[in-house]
């Protein structure tokens, strides 16, 4: 029993609450997001690499991470800014569907998101394109 609430403490210490990190506006999105490559950590470990690209286009490529066995590895579409949220839609991905996201940052190059449907991850951000 004690191990296992040590265990839970660690995890809940490792996931920065939104409380304590600040949401990303959008103009901070713009300038800090947009034009780069965000690479999103991976449950398996690795990281899956996306590029915003100025024109408002976003594009992904899970080769590396061996997602070629489970999905298309490349997809395109197109991003946009809404309510403070980096919202995206590809052609493929997702059935196609857009999605929206909240940006917290969590450290100078490392932010938490939280997509419309409730799922979470971290992110860090990379080079310019």
């Amino acid at each position: 029993m004690f191990r296992t609430a040590i265990a839970i403490a660690a995890v809940c210490a490792a996931v920065p609450s939104e409380a304590a990190a600040e949401q990303y506006r959008a103009n901070e999105i713009k300038g800090e997001i947009v034009g780069r490559r965000i690479f999103l950590e991976a449950p398996l470990g690795g990281e899956f690499p996306l590029n915003y690209r100025r024109s408002g286009s976003v594009d992904g490529d899970g080769e590396a991470l061996g997602l070629g066995r489970f999905v298309k590895p490349k997809d395109t579409g197109t991003w946009w800014i809404q309510s403070d949220r980096l919202c995206q839609q590809f052609r493929t991905w997702y059935d196609g569907r857009p999605m929206c996201f909240e940006l917290y940052r969590v450290e100078q190059k490392k932010l938490k998101w939280i997509r419309n449907d409730g799922k979470t991850g971290i992110a860090r951000i990379g080079p310019e394109l």
